[in-house]
This record gives structure tokens, C-alpha cells and sequence, in this order.
């Protein structure tokens, strides 16, 4: 894999954690598996909400899931999926939060 392709794929990465929902769902999963239901509820998201984002999640891989009877549990596909969340939050905290305050991507700028 070449450098471009290395950052593309990285690109992407971080293009799949760039939505709250997205990332609310991860947060959450990082806890203990849920059904749509459950993320539904606890989360304060439509189902069709949760529905379509976890579909994306398991696309990419971040996310898997377990059937059991008509149900399914989703969970985190890997533990460097919780690694990279807690990643993020040390960075944040390092730099004290700064990039909400950027004009670009701050939450000024959606």
C-alpha cells in the first residue's frame, strides 16, 4: 500500500467518526453491546437514526454484530476502536479542546 493509499484509507477513518450520531453510537458501544432498541432509547436518536448509522459503522468495520433469536447486539469490532476514542479524548484534553474553537472545523463553523 502506498503513502496515498495509507491516507486515503486513514482519511476515511476519521471521515466515519465525523458525525455525533456516529460517534455517540461508538461511545456508547464502548461500554457493553445494544440493540438498536436500546441505543434508541438511551441515546435520545430516531431508530431510523440508529438504523442507518450502524449499518455505516459495520460497513466500515468498526462495528459488529450478534444474533440471538430475532435480535441482534452490536458491539465494537476490535478494542483498537475504543483505543482510538480514548486517543481522541487525551488529545482534546492535551490541547485543550482548541479544535472547537477552530473557524473551520470548530462548532462555530457547522
Amino acid at each position: 500500500m502506498t503513502m496515498t493509499q495509507d491516507l486515503a484509507a486513514a482519511v476515511s477513518l476519521f471521515h466515519s467518526l465525523a458525525d455525533h450520531s456516529r460517534l455517540s453510537i461508538l461511545r456508547r458501544l464502548s461500554a457493553g453491546e445494544a440493540r438498536v432498541r436500546d441505543l434508541t432509547d438511551e441515546l435520545g436518536l430516531a431508530q431510523s437514526t440508529v438504523s442507518e448509522h450502524v449499518g455505516c459503522l459495520r460497513e466500515c468495520g468498526l462495528v459488529v454484530a450478534r444474533s440471538e433469536g430475532r435480535q441482534n447486539f452490536y458491539s465494537v469490532s476490535t478494542p483498537e476502536v475504543i483505543d482510538v476514542l480514548e486517543a481522541a479524548e487525551r488529545l482534546l484534553a492535551a490541547t485543550g479542546f482548541k479544535v472547537d474553537l477552530c473557524k473551520t472545523y470548530g462548532s462555530d463553523a457547522r
